[in-house]
């Protein structure tokens, strides 16, 4: 056996193990009993030492020296494991253990915190992962910039500076266009109670509209919504609210543009590092344009409007168009995963300025929520009310995802160029989206995008899909389009 073969046997079973983990993580995130907490934390700490062991065995090092290919495929392979061992490498296993067994207490913990609206009981558990991620990143950053380093995990090749820049060009016209839309009439919200049976019965349907395969995926119930897995078994959760039916739905509709994603991904990929999404920014981008580009839409919503009318009868909308405008109705909301597509962008952009603060010593956990409150009332013109509402609200940091946050709005960059070229592509799309037939959208973005895995690398797969080099543009030009004329501004 060759050492590209070596190295590929030795790479499949650590993406076997590293699948269990996934799962395990799953399990803890919906079903696991809340007395487990201790004994989980040790699970994980355990699988992740074994997996740190496999990913910095030296043995890699040797074969990605002897490996000898010709083909793409096996090229990116070497390319991934390569930038997954140099990583791995530096990072202590004790670190890596300690992380992951704080990971998994902390995310308990924020949820109670969460629950009780009690911010102070967080912050010691806050802090303490702050100080193992920037641990973290100092090994892996070098002498560099310790955000950047943790950023490289989520977007490879993407820096702090270069989102920096983007956000600085985008923040003045989302700023400008929401002035604009607030200063219009809105319409009134759903004023109506929606059962939660009913709630997932839709849910569910929604779920498999934009091709979620059933027999290789679940649907749960999770405080914060999340897609995890690839290939056979990807899953994804969905929480329900008896007054907002569409927290349910578009969670739902999010979630599935990252499971068809992984769904997608070549069969023959399956167990490689090629075998899920290239980043998360990429991913971001098929969440986002599945919710909102299709799911948001004024031929979707008119389908959606009538499912939604056998589903509970009349619920107080008088038509499609009306729909579409209550589905729509741009406010200043304080959860981000509820937040209109003017709003959804400002969301991550503060989040990111407080993270890399963080990570940068240059605020403190302590000062943390009023940071948060200040800066939420600066943007939003609305005072936090409590802590679920601001600053507990995500489960990222509790998770030590910093870094994370950011890709959210580069996917909606992705996902603005994509539908351009989605549109072209697909000419009579809003006639089928009116239908509830989703398979022409859905079609193209697996053939041209998800298929690929990690074949390329993250910029590149968007611009092998679109034809062009991906910029903030197109989504721009499509937010003040469609809310331009949605709200006669």
């Amino acid at each position: 056996m060759n050492a590209y073969n070596e190295l590929m046997a030795h790479n499949r079973t650590t993406q076997a193990l590293a699948s269990v983990a996934g799962r395990t993580g799953w399990d803890q995130e919906t079903v696991m009993p809340e007395g487990a907490a201790d004994l989980r934390s040790e699970e994980m700490a355990a699988l992740e030492a074994v997996l740190h062991g496999r990913r910095t065995d030296p043995k890699i090092g040797d074969w990605l020296e002897n490996a000898a290919v010709d083909d793409d495929v096996a090229k990116a392979n070497l390319r991934q494991i390569r930038r997954s061992y140099m990583r791995s490498v530096k990072v202590p296993e004790k670190l890596a253990s300690d992380i992951a067994r704080h990971t998994s207490k902390g995310q308990g913990i924020w949820a109670r915190a969460r629950a009780e609206d009690d911010f102070a009981s967080f912050a010691p558990t806050l802090k303490h992962m702050i100080d193992l991620k920037r641990e973290e990143a100092a090994c892996l950053a070098d002498g560099g910039d310790l955000y950047d380093a943790l950023l490289d995990d989520y977007e490879q090749g993407m820096t702090g500076a270069e989102l920096q820049n983007l956000f600085d060009r985008m923040r003045p016209r989302l700023v400008a266009l929401r002035e604009r839309v607030l200063n219009a009439d809105a319409p009134a919200p759903l004023d109506h109670e929606f059962e939660e049976a009913g709630q997932l019965a839709l849910s569910t349907k929604l779920a498999q509209v934009f091709g979620y395969d059933m027999t290789r995926g679940r649907i749960d119930k999770a405080v914060h919504p999340f897609s995890s897995g690839s290939g056979t078994d990807v899953r994804i959760t969905t929480r329900v609210s008896p007054r907002d039916p569409f927290n349910c739905f578009y969670s739902t509709i999010h979630e599935v543009g990252h499971a068809c994603y992984e769904q997608g991904v070549r069969p023959d990929f399956a167990l490689t590092p090629l075998g899920s999404g290239v980043s998360m920014g990429v991913h971001e981008s098929q969440s986002r344009i599945y919710e909102n580009q299709l799911g948001r839409s004024r031929a979707f919503t008119g389908w959606l409007y009538g499912q939604m009318r056998d589903q509970f009868g009349d619920f107080g909308v008088a038509d499609e168009d009306a729909f579409y405008k209550v589905v729509n109705r741009v406010g200043s909301g304080f959860i981000r995963t509820e937040a209109d597509e003017v709003h959804y962008n400002l969301h991550v952009m503060l989040r990111f300025d407080l993270e890399r603060q963080l990570v940068e010593g240059k605020l403190e956990v302590d000062d943390l929520e009023d940071a948060w409150n200040a800066r939420f009332a600066s943007d939003f013109g609305v005072s936090v009310d409590k802590p679920s509402n601001g600053v507990l609200q995500d489960v990222h940091w509790s998770f030590g995802l910093f870094g994370y946050f950011p890709t959210y709005s580069l996917g909606n960059v992705y996902a603005g160029c994509l539908y351009q070229s989605l549109r072209q592509a697909v000419p009579a799309l809003d006639m089928q989206l009116a239908t509830g037939n989703t398979s022409a959208a859905t079609d193209w973005l697996r053939d041209s995008l998800q298929q690929h895995g990690g074949l390329y690398e993250p910029r590149d797969v968007i611009t092998r899909a679109c034809g062009s080099d991906p910029t903030e543009e197109p989504l721009l030009e499509y937010l003040e389009a469609k809310f331009t004329d949605l709200y006669g501004i």
